[in-house]
């Protein structure tokens, strides 16, 4: 009984000793750290496009060992579009297993990212007898002040780079594919890209192709089964985009 009382007597009074420190323990909690604002991006510039620029190097090295495993007859260079095919669109991307196919594209790339990637070695040792090329929709989707003319420069330096680096490779130009709602600034943007870019078909070594088309319904809009953002295809987008290459690529790679 005389534990008993003593322990009733000690316990209020360590109660109230927690209470008095309760405040001092608030008040010394350190205060969380102020969020760091991310500094603003420089306005682009027309060098900007046409500037090697690394960007990913860990998909870099992949492509180079790609190089390691066998030669390449047909080579995809591009973004996430060209990249997400062989995962989103595997059915249609087993179709290019006859031409010893290699996909070459990093999501996130704009023209001056890949050009970068081909300047540093992922042309070195193939020889593919087409190379596909598709870029440019990040670089007036990631950057509103991008002109459309610095983004078509941007390609034209990568076809250039392409020919000089394998010149005996076919190479099947596209258009930019359309993005967004029907009358945005980003699809007039695509098309001004792409009128710029069909110049630069000659006929032989350089062929333009536009399949836009094939990804819009009656009224210019991009069903959701095709790209559900509005930007990058379905296993049916893939599917449209394989048939309506074929043709033209079933020429180019005799």
């Amino acid at each position: 009984m005389t534990v008993c009382r003593k322990l009733y007597r000690v316990l209020p009074a360590l109660a109230l000793t927690a209470v008095s420190f309760a405040p001092q323990l608030s008040a010394q909690a350190p205060a969380p750290p102020a969020p760091v604002a991310k500094p603003a991006l420089p306005p682009r510039t027309a060098a900007d496009a046409i500037t090697p620029t690394i960007k990913d190097p860990n998909r870099h090295a992949e492509f180079l060992y790609r190089l390691t495993e066998g030669d390449v007859g047909l080579l995809f260079l591009g973004d996430s579009i060209t990249d997400f095919w062989p995962r989103r669109g595997e059915y249609s991307w087993l179709k290019f297993a006859p031409y010893n196919p290699a996909d070459f594209g990093v999501s996130g790339d704009r023209t001056e990212h890949l050009l970068w990637r081909i300047t540093n070695g992922e042309l070195e040792g193939i020889h593919p007898k087409v190379t596909v090329i598709m870029i440019g929709t990040n670089n007036i989707g990631q950057l509103g002040t991008e002109d459309p003319a610095w983004a078509a420069a941007g390609v034209k330096k990568i076809v250039d780079t392409v020919q000089q680096k394998l010149p005996q490779t076919k190479i099947l130009l596209l258009a930019v594919f359309p993005r967004d709602l029907a009358g945005s600034k980003r699809r007039a943007d695509i098309a001004a890209i792409n009128a710029i870019l069909s110049k630069f078909d000659n006929g032989t070594s350089i062929r333009y192709l536009d399949i836009g088309g094939v990804f819009l319904d009656s009224t210019g809009e991009i069903p959701k089964d095709v790209m559900p953002d509005k930007l990058h295809p379905t296993a049916k987008g893939y599917d449209l985009w394989f048939n309506a290459m074929q043709p033209l690529l079933v020429q180019m790679m005799k």
